[in-house]
């Protein structure tokens, strides 16, 4: 009768590991499969390939918020234009009290 190598006490624990490997890879790849196909996964494949940007309402919003940021740009623009004439203005009166 032809038998196999007889197995040594140590041959077990490489065997579990190997189980354990196995499993753990099951696990997480079923993990893993579980939330690509949920909301978060589906939201995260749309970010990849833009078409979370392609909402049509989201879009206008980002335009209006552009109008609004150009226009508070051009006010606090012609702010400044002001306040630096109103500061060389009052920078010329002290001057002439100083000489008159």
């Amino acid at each position: 009768m032809l038998q196999g190598p007889t197995p040594m006490p140590g041959d077990f624990i490489p065997l579990m590991g190997m189980f354990t490997g196995i499993v753990s890879m099951v696990v997480i790849g079923f993990t893993f499969v579980r939330v690509a196909q949920s909301q978060i996964g589906q939201a995260i494949a749309r970010r990849i390939h833009g078409k979370g940007a392609a909402d049509p309402e989201l879009r206008e919003e980002v335009l209006e918020l552009r109008d609004q940021v150009t226009a508070l740009e051009h006010r606090l623009a012609e702010s400044e234009e002001r306040l630096d004439f109103t500061e060389r203005l009052l920078a010329r009166g002290k001057e002439a009290k100083l000489d008159g």
